[in-house]
């Protein structure tokens, strides 16, 4: 690995390190890491919109800070990828769809507004599937974006340029949003760390498009705990303008995230789930993330089966999730629905035939699952599992079988995601171990409402034992 490759994967904790100690400044990395998107986005359409010009002025005002002894914020000089749902002022913001593909809007969103006062540096808008509504990360702006450990898979999404950013050295933190798995798919899919938070505790009332706040949150995206810690520490908090989002005083992630020993979580009590009750399940995803929690008992945790079974709640989470999704884009339903892809054309069209009955179900269901889940947290602290079903699969070729049986539909990649969308729970996916062919698979860490400080610790606690940041794919993406 070449010096630049270091650096590029150097993380935001050691960057700011480096910054005061004046042995690095944001100018150096910011001018690395454009110089690696012009290298490698041919390859992997990680980002749909660049902001170069933007992001060394804002370099140089942040090296003018650091020089003078003036701390602005968590993410001082720390280049960032933003989702290209969220509203950006002056930057192009497609929501990845022909329709906004060339909308620049005038003002940012909540979470954007945040990045920025922390002193981030905005690189571009990363990649995501028309508004929001696949597991994949494909659009027709362009190719489909691409798994940097083999880029004939997927890298996932909806969050997937974001992750393959992160994955590639594009950048070392990148903002995402998980309606139904759209942080932790990617994250699995390519080696990186992912939080989706408790609903409501990331605000959303400007973001293009408004989906739904029955299941959606804005949510970090790194290489570390830490990183992804600091990001969501400045994303959190409650905003007068999303009356759904939370009023509690916002938890010390970063805190929680400096607990990497086994002395931050032992005693903790996990329970394994390998299938939701419902779910197919590749043997060889199963068997990795098994070992990888049952791994949790040499860290002085119980781990313990659970019986945690739910019907397959895919249909009243989607109820929920494409009815919302519709209302915020129904200026363009019909009318302009030749200019959409396939597949928001069958989203919407389901979306506009669902009954009162089926939306009022579909809430319903949102307390189903949450009963079950308290049931479980009687006993267990976090719960484990896959985060995904399957490994990486070929851009735009979910498979049709999985364990040997049938799949229906690509959703059933990912039964492990979308109901906890539906509870609103904290959840994570951390790196557990590589396939045979080399391909990353996560391990699923879901906590208690309102309670993300656990799965981070716990996530800081294996990441220190079975530690990833030294696994990159560097020589595939420069090969």
């Amino acid at each position: 690995m070449t010096t630049d490759d270091q650096l590029a994967f150097t993380n935001v904790v050691k960057l700011q390190e480096l910054y005061w100690g004046k042995k690095l400044s944001p100018v150096e990395t910011t001018t690395l890491l454009i110089n690696r998107i012009e290298k490698l986005n041919g390859k992997l359409n990680a980002f749909l919109e660049c902001s170069f010009d933007n992001a060394m002025e804002s370099a140089r005002v942040a090296e003018k800070e650091i020089y003078s002894g003036v701390h602005t914020g968590l993410l001082q000089g720390i280049p960032i990828g933003i989702k290209d749902l969220e509203l950006t002022k002056d930057l192009k913001t497609t929501s990845g769809s022909l329709i906004h593909k060339d909308f620049i809007p005038d003002s940012d969103s909540v979470v954007v507004k945040r990045i920025k006062s922390a002193g981030a540096i905005i690189l571009g808008k990363t990649n995501t599937p028309e508004f929001g509504l696949l597991g994949e990360t494909k659009n027709l702006l362009g190719d489909h974006c691409r798994n940097p450990w083999n880029n004939s898979k997927t890298a996932g999404g909806s969050s997937g340029g974001s992750a393959a950013a992160i994955a590639s050295g594009m950048c070392p933190v990148a903002s995402g949003s998980d309606g139904g798995g759209s942080i932790r798919i990617p994250a699995s899919f390519t080696g990186t760390y992912g939080i989706k938070p408790t609903q409501g505790r990331v605000p959303r009332p400007n973001l293009i498009p408004p989906i739904s706040s029955h299941t959606s949150q804005p949510g970090p995206m790194a290489r570390s705990v830490k990183d992804c810690a600091l990001l969501f520490q400045v994303m959190a908090g409650h905003d007068s303008n999303d009356i759904f989002s939370l009023t509690d005083k916002v938890p010390n992630f970063i805190k929680a995230s400096e607990k990497g020993s086994s002395v931050g979580i032992q005693g903790l009590k996990m329970g394994w789930t390998p299938d939701f009750g419902f779910a197919k399940v590749d043997p060889q995803i199963l068997s990795i993330c098994e070992k990888a929690a049952r791994s949790f008992e040499s860290l002085g945790c119980s781990v313990e089966n659970s019986d945690f079974q739910i019907e397959d709640p895919f249909m009243s989470w989607l109820t929920l999730f494409s009815t919302g999704s519709l209302a915020s884009n129904a200026q363009y339903w019909p009318d302009r629905s030749g200019e959409m892809t396939d597949y928001a054309r069958d989203i919407y069209g389901l979306a506009s035939n669902f009954t009162a009955a089926d939306f009022s179900r579909g809430v319903a269901n949102i307390q189903t699952i949450r009963n079950e889940l308290n049931r479980q947290f009687e006993e267990f602290d976090v719960l484990l599992s896959p985060t995904m079903a399957v490994p990486p699969y070929d851009c735009g070729e979910p498979p049709t079988m999985i364990d040997g049986k049938h799949t229906e539909g690509s959703w059933e990649c990912l039964p492990f995601t979308y109901p906890i969308n539906s509870a609103g729970y904290p959840a994570a996916s951390i790196p557990a171990g590589m396939t045979k062919d080399g391909l990353p698979v996560g391990l699923h860490i879901i906590g208690k409402f309102a309670d993300e400080e656990t799965v981070i610790r716990v996530s800081a606690a294996f990441e220190a034992a079975y530690p990833w940041a030294h696994l990159y794919p560097t020589d595939k993406i420069n090969s």
